[in-house]
């Protein structure tokens, strides 16, 4: 059985990224966008799977964890939840729904509540490209449940980005020192 490949593309979204966003890491998030544009490209033409997890959430949702953190945010039918720039272009021009989808999450990791994993093993996945926002919460959170899954972990420094420059930092340090994570 061969190995595969998957790119997940994390939170890259209008509320993350755009400068009116709810929660917007700004100028960092928009810096990475053809970074993240061209790997995509690269990877679909090579025939890896590219998803899109995207948080999701109910306006004042007084049950969600993140309420207490955060302003809200990525609420479904929104501007704020679709994809940014020439990303939700790309998104549109490729979504096949299997190659190419976008899924829903409701927590920091890609696999909490998902079943994100389940469809990686269908498929034969073992090694995840992450890019996306932010590297040192959602992004982390995902690189923390892909190696406790044993999924071989490669970070694109130049493809991810946070509204906390410290803690992106920590969080690249973090992915090659405690995740194993290949840092390219």
């Amino acid at each position: 059985m061969s190995s595969h490949q998957a790119l997940l593309i994390i939170d890259y979204t209008n509320d993350f990224v755009a400068d009116k966003g709810a929660l917007t890491c700004g100028k960092p998030g928009q810096e990475i966008e053809s970074s993240i544009y061209d790997l995509a490209e690269k990877m679909y033409q090579n025939n890896d799977w590219i998803w899109f997890p995207t948080d999701v959430h109910k306006k004042n949702d007084p049950y969600h964890p993140e309420s207490k953190l955060f302003p809200t945010h990525n609420v479904r039918n929104t501007w704020g939840r679709e994809l940014y720039g020439s990303i939700k272009t790309w998104f549109e021009k490729y979504n096949d729904g299997e190659q190419v989808k976008l899924f829903d999450k409701t927590r920091y990791s890609a696999f909490a509540g998902t079943d994100l994993d389940l469809r990686l093993r269908e498929r034969n996945v073992d090694t995840l490209h992450l890019v996306g926002v932010c590297t040192d919460i959602c992004v982390l959170h995902t690189a923390i449940d892909a190696y406790n899954l044993n999924y071989k972990i490669v970070v694109h420094e130049n493809g991810v980005a946070s509204f906390n420059q410290p803690g992106h930092e920590w969080a690249l340090d973090h992915f090659k020192n405690c995740l194993g994570a290949q840092v390219v």
